[in-house]
């Protein structure tokens, strides 16, 4: 077994979508501010990815300065790491992430998040675990200047058997 962090900030900005998980929050004014669509928890997600099966971070495999990820589907980058993950016979037992963001509130839009990132990785959604925290006013996320996710997963090696 192998164990992966991940974390990720945005500033948030007028103009753009909040994506969060591969879902556009459309209760909120403001979005983030990022090279690809700034989806932070799936780039938490992917950075975990990366770390627990040690290749590199998020920034190594997509630069911001190729422009062949300028405002790239997040969902599509996390498809790309799952592909190396599995090419190294390494499954995702589970992930577990938290969102911090002031406004708007995400209870709503957690199950449709859980569900998306469960189907990405072909994984039970009872192994994905998505929370939703705010700062309390305290700091850039609180002053509605910032959001950030955090993100651990595990993971498994492949059984012989599914060697195919």
């Amino acid at each position: 077994m192998r164990i992966g962090h991940g974390w990720d900030s945005h500033r948030l900005v007028e103009g753009r979508a909040l994506m969060l998980g591969g879902i556009e929050i459309d209760t909120s004014t403001l979005g983030e501010d990022g090279h690809s669509d700034g989806d932070v928890l799936l780039h938490a997600i992917i950075d975990a990815l990366l770390g627990a099966a040690a290749l590199g971070d998020i920034g190594t495999h997509f630069p911001p300065s190729d422009s062949r990820w300028k405002n790239a589907d997040s969902l599509v980058l996390l498809q790309i790491i799952y592909e190396k993950i599995r090419s190294s016979r390494m499954l995702v037992g589970n992930i577990d992430a938290t969102v911090i963001l002031e406004k708007p509130r995400l209870a709503d839009f957690l199950p449709a998040i859980r569900t998306t990132i469960a189907e990405s990785l072909d994984m039970n959604i009872d192994s994905v675990s998505v929370k939703a925290k705010s700062a309390e006013g305290l700091d850039s996320v609180g002053r509605l200047q910032s959001i950030e996710a955090h993100a651990v997963v595990l993971l498994t090696e492949e059984p012989p058997e599914m060697w195919v």
